[in-house]
């Protein structure tokens, strides 16, 4: 289970390496949400438009425009314009610049991550296995408490909340102090499931957790400017860990640890 589902990256990843059976994405963002809706339900007509898509500075004004303004949209034209977005902005950040810029005179171009065979590719195979996958779209402290403990047997929940520091910059949906030591809290009651949580490792986020077992590492991030940062993973008291060495890659760590 990802309460916030943004990619999805782990558990789909473990779910077409045969680790886990199902897998459950939650995510506030109805964009977020909106995408993975259509990936699994109109998986055609999603196909039909990354195929026609117009590869433009004008068009990219206009799905920006869409995902500014979620709740009045059409929820196909939102899961593809979230889809658009993330292939053609810097990093993928749905709010972030242009890659090459509104003059397109970088070195990359906007359509340099716009690969549509690719792009159609894994919309199907993610779709082949549509039985297998759960969407909803709910704050995540209301998801987790929705289960009221009765999650199903060997669930792993894997927690990829938006950065202390910097989030706003970088989600639609981002956190502030109080949130996150409300997310500290409801984190720490869960009962009778392994978790995994990822963070920035910042002095705050470090201290709400003092009492885990975690994991800080170094990481270069390439959002607008290169930049290097610090990130932690902590974990839940009966989750078995890797080697450390496999830690700072997430894939091959979860894979270990279901």
């Amino acid at each position: 289970m990802e309460p916030y589902a943004g990619g999805a990256g782990a558990a789909l990843e473990l779910l077409f390496q045969k680790q886990v059976s199902s897998i459950h994405l939650n995510d506030s963002s109805r964009a977020i949400y909106a995408f993975w809706y259509s990936v699994l339900n109109h998986t055609e007509e999603l196909c039909r438009r990354v195929i026609s898509a117009s590869l433009t500075v004008e068009e990219w004004r206009r799905q920006q425009l869409i995902v500014k303004n979620p709740q009045r949209q059409n929820i196909l034209d939102l899961g593809f314009s979230t889809l658009y977005l993330n292939r053609v902005n810097r990093s993928g950040i749905l709010s972030g610049g242009l890659i090459g810029g509104i003059n397109q005179n970088g070195n990359y171009k906007m359509d340099a991550r716009f690969t549509r065979s690719d792009i159609v590719r894994k919309i199907q195979m993610i779709a082949s296995r549509r039985k297998d996958i759960k969407v909803t779209n709910m704050d995540a402290v209301k998801c987790l408490k929705h289960f009221g403990g009765g999650f199903p047997e060997h669930t792993l929940i894997y927690f990829d909340p938006p950065y202390f520091v910097n989030g706003s910059d970088l989600y639609l949906n981002f956190y502030l102090p109080d949130n996150h030591r409300q997310l500290a809290t409801v984190i720490q009651s869960i009962r009778g499931v392994k978790w995994i949580l990822s963070y920035d490792a910042a002095a705050e986020i470090l201290d709400l957790y003092d009492n885990r077992r975690q994991f800080v590492y170094n990481l270069q991030y390439h959002a607008a400017n290169r930049y290097k940062g610090r990130e932690v993973f902590i974990f839940s008291d009966d989750t078995h860990l890797p080697k450390q060495s496999c830690l700072p890659y997430i894939n091959e760590s979860l894979v270990e640890m279901a």
